[in-house]
């Protein structure tokens, strides 16, 4: 088992996780500007390579990675990011392989 085998409903019980939805989690916030015209100009031709590719790992690479790499930019690099990286907590409970939120016939 790994983390992709696992349901919501799983979660909750084995980890005793508590779900809360619905929640404004960005309500007290202001919106980040971004100012460079750079980064602009590079996700306006990537995004529109992307959609035409029309594939996950086209949107993940050229639209996805790019916003969250410039957030973390923003964020004075205060927070990380995994792509790729196996997490092999326990293997006994489950929490092994790859917490990348694809399926596994995505993975390739």
């Amino acid at each position: 088992m790994s983390y992709q085998d696992f349901t919501l409903e799983q979660l909750e019980q084995t980890f005793g996780l508590a779900i809360h939805a619905n929640l404004d989690l960005f309500g007290e916030r202001h919106p980040a500007f971004v100012l460079e015209s750079d980064f602009i100009t590079y996700l306006n031709y990537s995004t529109k390579l992307a959609l035409s590719i029309n594939t996950e790992k086209a949107r993940s690479e050229m639209m996805i990675a790019p916003i969250l790499i410039e957030v973390k930019r923003l964020a004075n690099d205060q927070i990380s990011l995994f792509s790729g990286v196996e997490f092999n907590v326990d293997s006994t409970q489950g929490l092994n392989g790859f917490c990348d939120g694809y399926g596994q016939e995505n993975q390739a």
